[in-house]
């Protein structure tokens, strides 16, 4: 185990800086058509506010350019500047920038980041941030008020704005609504299990669901499908998930903030018993997906639940929505709840299980949340400005979160309709969702993002670093190549390494400031 940890610490310390959410893209399905209106004006000759100036934005490969390429001339001739997107992979975006920004390049602009950058980035001041620019009457008008409090967190950093709005991850569950709602299912389910079948509540739960729905025919192709959906390949985000699933084993209302590190110490509480419990939990849930699922990146996962061929999932809100796209066989059939809770979480505040009278639900901000930064190099930060603004817009934001191929999902109170949000169910309908199926989706992830417990958010110099030592050893878990103990085991000896090369002191004014202490 010794040999196997040093091994992992030296591939984590030369891949750490590669950031991911990446763009793992799901094949069932075709992406739409549907765009956003224009929100500004051709400037006129000789008024235009940024003639002759050139943005350079640094963002991984995308469908189509993404949503920045796609107001590519709406921006243009509006400012008189021109827009130089750069996209490369996303493994490799996340080096060129930091190495831009410390050797003070001023290649790029800009960057499209994931939240748990901003810990390395805005904490080591290579951002500029834009509150100077968010009220002046020069620049696309958003609301950064509108964006639900937990995603809203993310977007500041130390008291300053560093990230205008755009992207806002979180993972909610998804369920064949068709299925749970079948007489046929539901007096069998009953019999087996002494309880009615109905949207998981706890893991327990979710597991029972899962384990009789596996090996039946949930398509109509004769051919048997599985309890559940999940993607368990190294390298695939699979960590992200974890977190979010281990969250209601760890956090609680005794426990609201410690999981990642003890703020005093910086001690790796990634052992505790309740991540052992939870990961052994989600190591048991295994045997009800396919068994190349461990193999599998995002999309191939999102594939077979597009398919039919799943009962169960938990991810990011793009499943729901490449779920309304043609191809998809579950459109009109596709549940959305929040993530699923316990009945006891152990709370490391107190050291103990603590029990609840209600299913102990965490709301989570994972993911990337991706959006634009300004570099502190930038000869041009009020044009970079301008273009980022233009994609928070409210006009724009409404159809980014209604279609799925463009990686941006829900967060701001005019994505959900009421009486959640201001937002209109037409503007759903009219890019071809199920109605059922957008209100259970709104709901889902308007209760993920108000409740008051949520998952901290690690955003510390070298976040991925730990993350891509937790990712390795999760999928040794999975395997059965360790224990679900020995795996954290050895991700606590990661952690502790990676924070011994990073400097304990730092590390830890870092972690306790990303807590607000």
């Amino acid at each position: 185990m010794l040999i196997a940890a040093c091994s992992v610490s030296m591939m984590v310390a030369a891949q750490e800086a590669k950031p991911k959410r990446e763009l793992y893209e799901a094949t069932v399905v075709k992406t739409g058509e549907i765009v956003p209106p224009r929100v500004v004006q051709p400037c006129k000759p000789s008024h235009c506010p940024f003639a002759g100036q050139t943005v350079t934005v640094l963002q991984g490969k995308r469908q189509r350019g993404g949503a920045i390429d796609e107001l590519k001339d709406e921006f243009e001739a509006a400012t008189g500047a021109r827009l130089n997107l750069v996209q490369i992979a996303h493994e490799e975006q996340y080096p060129n920038f930091i190495s831009d920004l410390t050797n003070r390049g001023g290649k790029y602009d800009a960057a499209y980041t994931a939240a748990w950058w901003l810990g390395e980035l805005a904490g080591e001041g290579y951002l500029l941030p834009y509150d100077k620019y968010y009220n002046d009457p020069r620049f696309p008008k958003w609301n950064i008020d509108d964006v639900l409090p937990a995603p809203r967190s993310l977007l500041s950093y130390g008291g300053k704005k560093y990230m205008v709005a755009n992207d806002h991850d979180g993972q909610v569950m998804y369920y064949r609504r068709d299925l749970l709602a079948d007489a046929r299912h539901q007096a069998a389910f009953r019999q087996k299990y002494g309880y009615a079948l109905d949207v998981p509540k706890t893991w327990a739960q979710f597991r029972d669901v899962a384990e009789y729905f596996n090996g039946k025919d949930l398509n109509g192709d004769g051919v048997p499908d599985h309890g559940l959906s999940m993607h368990l390949k190294v390298g695939a985000q699979g960590m992200f998930h974890f977190m979010s699933f281990s969250a209601p084993f760890v956090i609680g209302p005794g426990n609201p903030q410690l999981y990642w590190f003890d703020p005093q110490t910086m001690k790796p509480l990634i052992e505790s018993p309740g991540h052992v419990r939870a990961l052994t939990a989600l190591v048991d849930l295994v045997q009800f997906g396919p068994k190349e699922m461990l193999n599998w990146d995002l999309g191939k996962s999102w594939d077979h639940f597009l398919a039919g061929r799943a009962a169960l999932a938990f991810t990011w809100g793009d499943l729901g929505a490449l779920a309304q796209e043609n191809g998809s066989k579950v459109k009109g059939k596709i549940g959305s709840a929040v993530l699923p809770g316990t009945r006891e979480y152990y709370s490391i505040a107190q050291h103990k299980w603590v029990k609840t009278a209600q299913p102990n639900l965490v709301g989570n901000t994972t993911g990337g949340s991706w959006a634009g930064v300004i570099s502190k190099q930038s000869k041009v930060p009020a044009a970079t400005y301008y273009l980022f603004a233009m994609l928070a817009t409210r006009e724009k934001s409404q159809v980014y979160a209604a279609r799925g191929w463009d990686g941006i999902d829900s967060g701001r109170t005019f994505h959900f309709p009421p009486p959640d949000g201001t937002g209109q169910i037409e503007t759903y309908l009219k890019a071809g969702w199920d109605e059922v199926d957008i209100r259970d989706y709104s709901k889902a992830y308007f209760e993920t993002f108000t409740n008051k417990l949520q998952f901290p958010y690690l955003r510390i110099s070298g976040a991925y670093g730990y993350w891509q030592a937790l990712d390795v050893h999760l999928a040794e878990a999975a395997a059965g190549q360790l224990s679900p103990a020995a795996a954290l085991k050895a991700t606590a000896v990661d952690f502790e390494e990676i924070t011994i090369r990073r400097g304990r002191e730092r590390q830890r004014r870092s972690y306790r400031a990303s807590l607000g202490q």
